[in-house]
């Protein structure tokens, strides 16, 4: 995670006459010396509490470290104090966006800019959190407006892509990526995120400036786990699947070593979950939870067709897709002892969740349409919560083989989240522990999930159509077989491919690199065995 500040001297004009201490803290916070930084603010800050300068190091010291609720109190606390303090307002609307406010972050962004209406940087940011809440068209403008006045900006042409990616115009968003590598040609996001459109073929010049690129000592950690991605999906295009594995190996051992991810702890939220979640819990909060029928969860694992599945729906008249949504976990997160901590929910407060998700997940509301779409996949570790506070929503499980979804996954470079996806045996256990968890709701509450498995849709779609929009309480609509069609805007990294009729390549492309996934099979067991059965557990 990048910081939430450039943490320089230069904060503030008066800078110059601050504490030999102050100054030894900003120096270590810019070299990344936390351990150091750390102890040297706090004693300033035992002296002098009121400075504001150092309050605000000392959010960005947190920041850097992913708490992001301590760096928000921090810097309330230094706008409390001095309201006029850009910089902290500016670094606030940074940890709002990182935290999911992104309206909060507008709110505080439109005050900044009040003040620096010509940084780049802050009409960069409110254009990213726009288009979290679905203002495509003012954040494409507001890039578009930023690149006139300052146009030698490849992360600004980068994120401009993205957007443009996102409501369909590939082609300017290929060229406004190419124009960020024509600016610096080893910004290996913007080879990723070419290669990520997966319609795109690299050439042979495309594939020597690559190779040049990762083989500079210069170049960022960030750029080079990036490059590495890339390169592998350029040799999977040209069926090496040597080259292609290796390269993917690399860029994932690479990212692995910059996340925290331990396996046994999903094992053990799921092993909690079930223990707690049985049918006599359920049973006993029937009549809890908002009874409102709008939301249709597609959870399941990332790269097991939920945003197929996402534009089959979206694509009939009754129903809105918005996209991945951050609210689920955003109110799991608020209860202590989760899960453990929902057991002592009155109904009461389980109805207040569910209407609060709904206020939540107006924001990215844009039609009358009365059913709307959550697919971030990870709501399958919250589905027994979701029931709960939502017991008249419609879920809909997305699975897809266990090694092809695995392996699409592995090879797969995600902006953020998905820490288990980058080493294959904490992929197979993650996707282990899916099941598991998913078998016990299936059980624990008969009907509440309706599956749909990713080779039976590509085999008989219009079955397949039918059968989930029944499962949804939808009458057929035959715009949901020609969902290629529907113009939307699509987040994710499937989205140029639901712009496409189906087709079978995805179910079998993990064919060719089978003999390097033994540890993934390992992991997985007799869930690989019994697909799309499950085991016994």
């Amino acid at each position: 995670m990048a910081s939430i500040t450039s943490p320089q001297p230069s904060w503030q004009p008066e800078s110059s006459r601050w504490p030999p201490r102050l100054i030894e803290a900003a120096l270590a916070l810019h070299d990344n010396e936390l351990s150091v930084a750390e102890p040297l603010l706090r004693a300033h800050l035992k002296e002098d509490p009121f400075d504001v300068a150092a309050i605000r190091m000392l959010a960005e010291l947190a920041g850097r470290i992913g708490r992001y609720k301590d760096a928000e109190n921090l810097l309330r606390r230094a706008l409390e104090l001095s309201p006029d303090f850009t910089a902290a307002r500016a670094n606030l609307a940074i940890v709002l966006y990182r935290q999911n406010r992104s309206s909060e972050a507008i709110a505080e962004l439109d005050l900044v800019l009040e003040d620096e209406p010509d940084n780049p940087g802050h009409a960069n940011l409110k254009a990213a959190a726009l288009g979290r809440i679905g203002g495509f068209d003012e954040a494409i403008a507001l890039y578009e407006a930023v690149l006139k006045d300052a146009p030698k900006q490849p992360r600004v042409w980068m994120s401009y892509g993205h957007m443009l990616k996102t409501v369909g115009r590939q082609a300017d968003g290929i060229a406004a990526y190419r124009q960020a590598l024509a600016l610096t040609p080893e910004l290996g996001e913007a080879w990723w995120s070419l290669a990520n459109l997966k319609t795109v073929r690299f050439d042979a010049a495309d594939l020597a400036a690559m190779q040049a690129a990762l083989a500079r000592s210069d170049i960022s950690d960030e750029d080079r786990f990036h490059l590495d991605f890339a390169l592998g999906k350029a040799f999977e295009d040209r069926r090496d699947a040597g080259a292609a594995f290796d390269h993917y190996a690399a860029g994932n051992k690479l990212r692995r070593t910059k996340i925290v991810y331990a396996a046994d702890e999903t094992e053990s939220f799921v092993d909690r979950s079930i223990a707690l979640f049985t049918p006599a819990f359920f049973a006993a909060r029937a009549d809890a939870g908002c009874d409102a029928p709008d939301p249709i969860f597609i959870l399941g694992m990332p790269r097991a067709g939920s945003t197929l599945i996402e534009q089959i729906l979206s694509s009939h008249p009754l129903v809105e897709g918005t996209s991945e949504l951050p609210d689920i976990p955003a109110l799991a997160r608020r209860i202590a002892d989760y899960p453990q901590g929902v057991e002592a929910l009155a109904p009461e407060q389980l109805r207040a969740l569910g209407e609060e998700y709904l206020r939540r997940a107006a924001v990215q509301r844009r039609t009358g349409r009365p059913y709307f779409i959550d697919k971030l996949p990870n709501n399958w570790a919250h589905l027994p919560f979701i029931h709960l506070i939502l017991p008249n929503a419609r879920i809909i499980d997305a699975r897809r083989h266990p090694l092809g979804c695995c392996f699409s996954n592995f090879k797969q470079h995600f902006a953020r989240g998905q820490a288990f996806s980058y080493a294959l045996d904490d992929m197979g256990r993650y996707y282990r522990d899916y099941v598991r968890l998913m078998a016990h709701v299936d059980s624990a509450v008969p009907g509440l999930v309706h599956r749909v498995i990713y080779e039976r849709m590509v085999d008989d779609t219009a079955a397949e159509v039918r059968a989930l929009l029944a499962a949804c309480g939808l009458d057929f609509d035959p715009a949901c077989l020609e969902f290629h069609k529907t113009e939307r805007a699509v987040r994710t990294a499937s989205s140029e491919q639901v712009r496409q009729p189906i087709f079978r390549e995805g179910t079998e492309s993990w064919k060719p690199f089978e003999s390097r996934l033994d540890s993934l099979k390992a992991a997985l067991g007799d869930v690989l065995d019994r697909y799309p059965e499950v085991p016994d557990f």
